[in-house]
């Protein structure tokens, strides 16, 4: 999976299409993420010692990954990798940095 915690990204798909959020948690097992403002859930909590009256809590719930795009320079795009050789104490080291494939531009 190439979108990583922190990163800005576009819905392309779903019910919340075309909006853009940041990316509070990553599931690499389920392919998954988490993005902020993105796919609302509400929740109904029963009153207990804490919360006397009782409430609804909305929290963000967890969207597919192929459902999201990397947004770069204000424009959603692919991303992919470029792996790069450097020497480091007389040995050869494989580099791989994320790439938007739009601009070609390194990410990270």
């Amino acid at each position: 999976m190439k979108i990583k915690k922190d990163d800005l990204v576009q819905v392309i798909a779903g019910k919340d299409k075309d909006r853009q959020g940041k990316v509070m948690a990553v599931d690499r097992a389920k392919n998954r993420v988490i993005v902020e403002g993105v796919n609302i859930k509400t929740k109904h909590q029963k009153p207990n010692r804490q919360n006397q009256t009782g409430s609804i809590v909305k929290t963000e719930a967890s969207i597919n990954a192929s459902n999201v795009m990397f947004v770069h320079n204000g424009k959603p795009t692919r991303l992919g990798y470029s792996i790069t050789t450097t020497q480091k104490d007389g040995k050869d080291i494989k580099v791989k940095k994320r790439i938007a494939k739009s601009t070609g531009d390194i990410i990270d």
